[in-house]
């Protein structure tokens, strides 16, 4: 099994114990030990590990924004980062692994931060007076630059990670590159679609200058 990695193999074992269902009796049993049983533990966990990630960011924003439609706002950056994830590990060929589910949870991380410049700069324009879309607009051009050098600074870190060289070191590309992928595609929706859902959940909403002309 030379060159192949261990998840394809337990597919391949998996499926040669179940073309024995119903061929053998009932009394005995098929299965999967060793480095299997742990790599299906280590993804469960990870697994788990991602959706309280996700799940604790989400109420600490709820907290820090005062607010349970902002933090909506924030995370509609999250599944293009984890689109991005899935699409550089197929491009390349590179199997789902726990270093990747690590990578996606860095990455969840930092597509957050870059959501909360936008969504932070959006409010204070529409607190300045400014309607949603205004202030979405607004909050979009004038974040462009941090977040893009934040995005920058992190996928560029990741690159050398990312190309395998050196003894071992291919066991830890799939984070990189599940990091490059996932800021990629975090970075254009957190410039482009978290401004539109800000001006969509927002746009009924009347800037304190107005109420306070009418």
């Amino acid at each position: 099994m030379e060159g192949r990695d261990l998840g394809s193999v337990v597919s391949d074992v998996q499926a040669v114990i179940d073309s024995y269902a119903g061929k053998i009796p009932p009394s005995i049993t098929i299965a999967l030990r060793g480095q299997a049983a742990s790599m299906d533990e280590a993804f469960r966990a990870m697994a788990y590990g991602l959706m309280f990630a996700v799940v604790l960011v989400y109420l600490v924003l709820v907290v820090n924004f005062q607010s349970f439609s902002a933090p909506l706002v924030i995370l509609t950056a999250l599944p293009a980062a984890l689109a991005g994830i899935v699409w550089i590990l197929y491009l390349t060929g590179t199997h789902f692994s726990v270093p990747a589910l690590m990578g996606a949870i860095m990455t969840v991380g930092v597509a957050t931060a870059n959501s909360i410049l936008v969504v932070s700069f959006a409010n204070e324009e529409m607190a300045r007076g400014k309607r949603a879309l205004e202030a979405a607009l607004s909050a979009a051009v004038t974040r462009l630059r941090p977040v893009c050098i934040t995005a920058t600074a992190m996928t560029v870190g990741m690159i050398p990670m990312a190309l395998g060289h050196g003894e071992g070191a291919e066991q830890n590309a799939p984070l990189g590159l599940a990091v490059i992928g996932g800021l990629t595609l975090a970075t254009m929706a957190t410039l482009l679609f978290v401004p539109v859902f800000y001006s969509l959940v927002y746009q009924r909403r009347r800037p304190p200058v107005a109420e306070g002309i009418a």
